[in-house]
């Protein structure tokens, strides 16, 4: 679905993607991630024709971009810095223009807007103009826009940006049924918590550079340890004899490969488990472990 090789965009000395071979595949939900700066948002741009690389070449549903743009982007639903609409227009008026400036006939255009609205969670909107919205009613409006000719693919870009914890986990089911409707879901974002919990592959840059690039699971990778919760925790700590190497209250984290063996020597000793699982490196300490002390901080030194 998306395919780059030796992908670089520079601004006179500034490299802010350098030589990007990504890969989406059909069907991925792909998570883009990496610090403020690291090039993500110029690569969506690329992506989608809005920034002409200085190098590399760019394929989007098999065809090459942006020479193919016309072919390519009625296929694409994409959200990229923010939703835009007319603001003194309403929501569901910004859908109507949206959709006639795209190709195909007007039949079924009121049907198709009324089914993007609901599937963001604003069928009850009224006439108001889109300037008395609030940031995460523009932003669902925006991935209405995106959703609004059933694409191929999806390209967005912090698609929960200024909503509440439960219109993340709306939006984040949402794009998890779009998906398995058979649309590929590709997502740059900076919350790693929702990345974690929606996509199944993902890649990382750092200084416009792609430094990781794997599923999800793979990255997430046993760590050799054992999280055990229980209310003997002491008892466990006596008896395991330096293995327990955290403990918070109940909650232990003990050095140990075999869960099933773990949990056997715990109950045979009379400890009762509350709860245990092996422990997996977070996607947090992926993306830490790969971009070191790259980010927006501006430290000063002694004067």
């Amino acid at each position: 679905m998306i395919r780059t090789r030796g992908l670089t965009k520079r601004y006179g000395r500034i490299v802010a993607v350098d030589s990007v071979d990504l890969d989406v595949a059909e069907g991925d939900r792909f998570g883009f991630l990496g610090p403020n700066g690291s090039g993500k948002t110029t690569l969506v741009r690329m992506l989608l024709g809005l920034v002409h690389a200085t190098a590399g070449s760019i394929e989007v549903l098999g065809e090459p971009m942006p020479k193919a743009a016309a072919k390519v982007l009625p296929q694409v639903g994409a959200l990229v810095e923010g939703p835009a609409a007319y603001p003194h227009l309403s929501g569901r008026r910004n859908l109507a223009l949206f959709d006639a400036a795209g190709p195909g006939v007007r039949r079924g255009r009121a049907d198709r807007v009324d089914d993007a609205l609901a599937q963001v969670g604003l069928s009850g909107v009224d006439g108001r103009p889109v300037s008395a919205y609030s940031l995460g009613m523009r932003q669902r409006l925006g991935l209405a826009g995106a959703l609004l000719r059933a694409p191929r693919l999806l390209i967005l870009d912090e698609p929960t940006n200024g909503l509440d914890p439960k219109g993340i986990r709306e939006i984040r089911d949402l794009l998890t049924a779009v998906n398995a409707r058979g649309t590929t879901v590709f997502l740059s974002s900076h919350l790693l918590s929702e990345v974690e919990l929606l996509c199944t592959r993902v890649g990382i840059v750092d200084r416009g550079r792609l430094v990781v690039q794997d599923d999800l699971e793979s990255l997430r990778a046993l760590t050799g340890r054992v999280l055990v919760r229980t209310p003997d925790a002491a008892e466990v700590v006596a008896e395991l004899d330096g293995r327990v190497v955290e403990r918070d209250g109940d909650a232990l984290v003990v050095r140990h490969a075999d869960v099933a063996g773990l949990n056997a020597l715990l109950v045979g000793k009379g400890v009762r488990v509350e709860a245990i699982e092996a422990e997996r490196r977070t996607l947090e300490q992926v993306v830490l472990e790969s971009t070191g002390d790259s980010g927006d901080r501006v430290d000063g030194g002694r004067r």
